[in-house]
């Protein structure tokens, strides 16, 4: 919920193998105030249909001016669609059986189909949980297809460490499977904003976890909780891991400071992240998401996913900052080329499905012809442009 992820791709489908040229990338910071009313809007805090209304416009809106700038800037004023992943408010997993039951992403598509006259893809996870799967993760799309070749010599997880951290496992020969392994940034912002009494919105550079030491009492009451051991396909969100979460567990534990504190949450993602790597016997991890930024935790993942190697996902052409903005162009690609747009292996869905609901722009909504191709394989075919 830091702001809005934006990227401007070509997509290409020759034969079974999809083109991706990235043509740039930003990220625009949400205003502090509606920054401030979406984390108010989260779970354990409640929301009025009027405060829902108005974030879905407010992001909509926030959606809007950052996809006309983009037009702009990055694609020159021309592009064909536009994308929309949506913000997530609310994840719906049934506690008792893990089962999906609803998930809602706002960010009304109609202010940016308004704001660029382009047709929008939004609403992009609903369609999966239609059919029995979770939503989610939906980088399984792009890291299947992506990591195919580099998994003929050994098995590979992409990694992504936003909110949730969530792991695409490729091995050869094998359907993809992936899931949430658990929090990513979420607790360590909670802890963030709790020790500074909301001044801060998060550990900078993980400066202040590196001066603490995990509290093993504290790491052992978190990782006891049970999603962990939990079978995939499954999916968690910030419904689940948030401050009250944490206050839960300090209370059956001595004093923590501030500093063990994010320290324990630091070896806490790492441990779950390592710990899910491991069970599937992973032999390289390629890494993005905004915990990449934080060195405290990669330093910690280094050192609990060894002998398996760790590297980011710039090494492969897709910006570490950017490689979700890139995914949710690759799903609209899909989803307006008549192309499935989901991995039931991985999200534990009925079957292959066409994701999103599409918003008509400025003129009559003409679709293509759709493609018949089985894609096969995603061929990023340059090195990724640094944003504005």
């Amino acid at each position: 919920m830091d702001g809005v992820d934006v990227a401007v791709a070509e997509l290409t489908l020759s034969g079974e193998t999809i083109d991706l040229h990235p043509r740039g990338h930003a990220e625009v910071p949400y205003p502090t105030a509606l920054r401030n009313a979406l984390l108010s809007a989260l779970p354990p805090h409640g929301s009025t249909a009027e405060d829902v209304c108005r974030l879905d416009t407010q992001v909509g809106q926030a959606f809007a001016d950052t996809a006309a700038t983009a037009l702009a800037d990055l694609a020159g004023g021309e592009a064909d669609l536009v994308a929309s992943l949506g913000q997530t408010l609310y994840h719906w997993v049934d506690v008792s059986d893990g089962h999906a039951l609803g998930t809602l992403q706002i960010g009304q598509p109609a202010w940016i189909a308004e704001a660029t006259g382009l047709p929008v893809v939004a609403d992009l996870r609903a369609r999966d949980v239609a059919a029995g799967g979770h939503g989610a993760p939906l980088a399984s799309v792009l890291d299947r297809l992506w990591l195919r070749e580099l998994a003929d010599s050994g098995v590979v997880a992409a990694l992504n460490i936003g909110g949730i951290a969530n792991i695409t496992v490729v091995a050869p020969d094998t359907p993809a499977l992936a899931f949430d392994t658990g929090p990513g940034n979420a607790l360590l912002d909670a802890a963030a904003r709790m020790i500074s009494n909301g001044a801060w919105q998060q550990d900078v550079d993980g400066d202040l976890a590196a001066q603490g030491s995990p509290r093993e009492d504290l790491l052992k009451v978190l990782l006891a909780d049970p999603y962990y051991a939990a079978a995939a396909p499954k999916s968690t969100g910030k419904e689940r891991f948030h401050t009250e979460y944490l206050r839960a567990a300090l209370d059956e534990v001595p004093r923590v400071s501030g500093p063990d504190l994010l320290a324990t949450l630091v070896e806490l993602t790492a441990t779950t992240i390592a710990d899910a790597c491991r069970t599937h016997d992973v032999t390289r991890v390629v890494a993005s998401g905004g915990g990449v930024r934080n060195p405290t935790l990669m330093k910690a993942l280094g050192r609990l996913l060894a002998p398996a190697t760790v590297s980011g996902s710039d090494e492969l052409g897709l910006p570490s900052d950017a490689k979700e903005a890139y995914l949710t162009a690759l799903l609209g690609f899909l989803t307006w080329s008549g192309l499935p747009s989901n991995v039931p292996s991985a999200t534990g869905a009925r079957g292959p499905r066409l994701l999103g609901s599409i918003t008509p722009g400025g003129g009559a909504l003409r679709l293509p012809e759709p493609t018949t191709s089985t894609v096969t394989r995603l061929r990023v075919t340059q090195p990724a442009i640094s944003g504005r």
